[in-house]
């Protein structure tokens, strides 16, 4: 039987983080924060393949803990879910990485979606990363030449 996907939900507003926990629980191995630090610290002691993300939070807000992952070198899949939604919070977080924005509040069978299509893009994009390095491992190739090879 293959391992859940693992799903960490982080939003400071109680409703919304435990919705998103019980929607996603048959179907994934959910960890929840409250807070951008509480999140941090998860993504530290966890491996976390997808994130839902609030942006607007106290202390760390989720722009702010996006580009603490990135800085982190996580390649979690971040969908942002946020009732602040603005033109510049959609610019910056897939600017960051993002690979959705959900507003709030969110419908069940669009959120479910959503997620399932970004972790089924991070397991793809994982494994395009594995076979390149393979690739280049039997080939000693250097990245710019991989990167050429890919480009042609």
């Amino acid at each position: 039987m293959e391992q859940k996907a693992s799903v960490l939900v982080v939003d400071d507003e109680l409703g919304p983080r435990e919705s998103l926990r019980m929607i996603l629980k048959p179907l994934y191995d959910v960890h929840t924060a409250a807070n951008g630090q509480e999140a941090l610290d998860c993504i530290q002691k966890e491996k976390v393949d997808l994130i839902t993300l609030d942006i607007k939070m106290p202390g760390l807000s989720g722009m702010d803990v996006l580009r603490e992952l990135r800085k982190l070198g996580s390649d979690a899949a971040v969908v942002i879910v946020t009732g602040y939604g603005t033109l510049t919070n959609v610019h910056d977080a897939i600017r960051y990485g993002a690979m959705d924005f959900v507003s709030k509040p969110f419908n069940v069978p669009d959120i479910v979606a959503i997620v399932n299509k970004s972790v089924a893009q991070r397991s793809y994009n994982r494994k395009i990363k594995s076979i390149v390095q393979k690739i280049k491992s039997i080939h000693a190739w250097e990245d710019n030449e991989i990167d050429e090879f890919v480009n042609n």
